[in-house]
């Protein structure tokens, strides 16, 4: 990422544009891009106004869903708001989706790293989105004891910025895997029988693959 950023003026920018190139027919208002990019609020209007001059997105109004108290009940009403949305005849649209999305890749290290302080991991999977594979169950598959919820969606909303769209996740207790794996839960099986990579085994037991 940092390299990228290097490479287009911002790693801010290069999140922005992940964003839009997993996200084609979205339209995205500014609270949308910040809260998914987690790009800061500062940041934001420089990065889109560049975006919008080279042509790569365009400003669109949409209806946006919004909930506001009535009495007390949430009731959910539709507002107009503008927003900004992925221009299809962008001539480098291509080689940009080649770039930062087809040929994005995370070092497992890294992303190890990411979760040391999450608790003590005994199992980790990728597949899914590290793995190029739009077919596989989850993205990622975390097993371990004494896990840190908070800490592991803390990493996961933070690759997700960074990856342009929401993770899909499995976290277990080592028992509770084990146990799973030994009654051949669909889920389990689902992720160990299908492409996948280990990036930390500790287990001890075959899992195949």
């Amino acid at each position: 990422m940092e390299s990228l950023g290097k490479l287009f003026g911002s790693e801010a920018r290069v999140k922005i544009m992940r964003l839009f190139l997993l996200n084609s027919e979205a339209v995205f208002d500014a609270t949308d891009i910040m809260s998914r990019s987690k790009v800061s609020k500062k940041q934001l209007p420089r990065e889109m106004r560049i975006l919008e001059a080279a042509g790569f997105v365009k400003t669109k109004t949409f209806f946006k869903e919004f909930e506001k108290k009535s009495g007390k009940k949430l009731v959910k009403s539709k507002k107009r708001v503008a927003g900004w949305q992925l221009v299809f005849s962008y001539s480098h649209l291509k080689a940009l989706r080649q770039l930062l999305i087809e040929n994005s890749s995370f070092e497992h290290k890294d992303l190890l790293s990411r979760f040391r302080s999450a608790g003590k991991l005994k199992l980790c999977i990728v597949a899914g989105v590290f793995i190029k594979n739009p077919d596989s169950r989850v993205d990622l598959m975390i097993v371990g004891d004494g896990l840190k919820r908070s800490s592991i969606e803390a990493v996961l909303r933070s690759l997700e910025s960074e990856i342009g769209r929401e993770l899909v996740y499995a976290l277990f207790t080592t028992n509770d895997f084990l146990y799973r794996l030994d009654m051949q839960d669909k889920l389990i099986r689902d992720i160990l029988d299908y492409p996948h990579e280990k990036i930390l085994d500790m287990t001890g037991i075959p899992l195949g693959r």
